[in-house]
């Protein structure tokens, strides 16, 4: 596969994990206290974790130059459009479990961390699959065109988080109690360690997280199989995901096409990937950056031209009053969610 490649040093892994870890201990302390996170807090932070993605693009291209910045700018941009997507299905799981405003943060942070273990494996075992079988490209490249055609044409269907199966088995493996208990993910009930409700919707976090670390993984591989990019992209664009979920949760139902775009950019990706086995090669970064860039503004500003979708859903995290479904019992089909994208 035609592909940027250069040598990463272990001190620059090192480095780059050291960064990562550092700055999930920051958030970590800066939000050890539950408490509801605002607009304008979440705004500062979401700032902040862009600025650190866009500022590594400059020490990529301080250190190996412009077409490595700039490829990792695009599966940069891929990704953190992607994880606008994952912002909406979040907020339909939160609220389906009606999980108290003041605890969304420790349950997304925790989140994020099971999705960055989870996209390091992905990376790894994608980026070898297409270096040492070039057949896989095609079948990644149908396989995200495939998902982008879902995503636009069967964005009503019926989700049911608390029917996951993960989540069926955590609760079938492990004592549950249907109630949450401040922000604990255990108790200790009768002398009996016992998960909490809290525990259930993390596993359902972390369920619904896996589709969509291997569209994303998949997207970025498209652009590069440097794994060192593909994981610095993806790791830059998914320690954001909390802030933006305070941010965007409640305006999302204002980006109502953004679901084509999302779509498109799939769709891109794999034609992309397949090209790359073919006499065409490999498309130019900056035709990669321009359709990303021109593909996201366009359905952005046609979402906003048309205004909120009139359909009733969940605008952002739960009200903290409402009654938490009881996991013992089978969903009632009323409490059926839609998922987005």
């Amino acid at each position: 596969m035609n592909d940027l490649a250069f040598t990463v040093p272990l001190w620059a892994w090192a480095a780059l994990t050291a960064g990562i870890a550092a700055m999930l201990a920051v958030d970590l302390l800066a939000h050890r206290d539950s408490h509801v996170i605002g607009f304008r807090e979440a705004a500062l932070w979401s700032a902040a974790w862009i600025a650190a993605g866009l500022a590594f693009g400059l020490v990529l291209w301080a250190w190996q130059g412009g077409e490595a910045a700039g490829t990792y700018y695009a599966g940069y941009l891929i990704e953190k459009a992607l994880s606008i997507d994952n912002v909406f299905v979040f907020a339909l799981v939160l609220s389906f479990f009606a999980v108290p405003d003041a605890y969304h943060h420790k349950v997304l942070f925790w989140g994020v961390l099971g999705a960055l273990a989870a996209r390091l494996v992905f990376i790894f075992v994608g980026a070898e699959l297409l270096h040492v079988f070039f057949w896989t490209a095609y079948l990644f490249g149908a396989f995200l065109i495939w998902t982008g055609w879902r995503m636009a044409f069967g964005h009503d269907q019926e989700v049911h988080p608390d029917r996951n199966p993960l989540v069926r088995l955590v609760r079938r493996v492990v004592p549950t109690d249907p109630r949450y208990h401040g922000d604990r993910f255990f108790v200790r009930l009768n002398g009996r360690r016992t998960a909490t409700l809290l525990l259930v919707v993390l596993v359902a976090v972390e369920a619904t997280d896996l589709v969509f670390a291997v569209d994303s993984v998949a997207a970025v591989l498209a652009v590069t199989t440097n794994t060192f990019l593909v994981w610095a992209a993806n790791a830059f664009a998914v320690l954001g995901l909390r802030s933006l979920y305070f941010c965007l949760a409640g305006l999302l139902r204002r980006f109502r096409y953004l679901h084509y775009g999302l779509a498109v950019l799939l769709a891109f990706a794999g034609v992309k990937l397949i090209l790359s086995e073919t006499p065409v090669g490999k498309l130019p970064v900056p035709v990669t950056l321009g359709v990303i860039v021109a593909v996201l503004a366009a359905s952005i500003a046609w979402s906003l031209a048309a205004g909120p979708a009139e359909s009733a859903g969940p605008a952002g995290p739960a009200e903290s009053d409402r009654t938490p479904p009881d996991p013992a019992r089978p969903d009632p089909a009323d409490r059926a969610v839609h998922r987005h994208g």
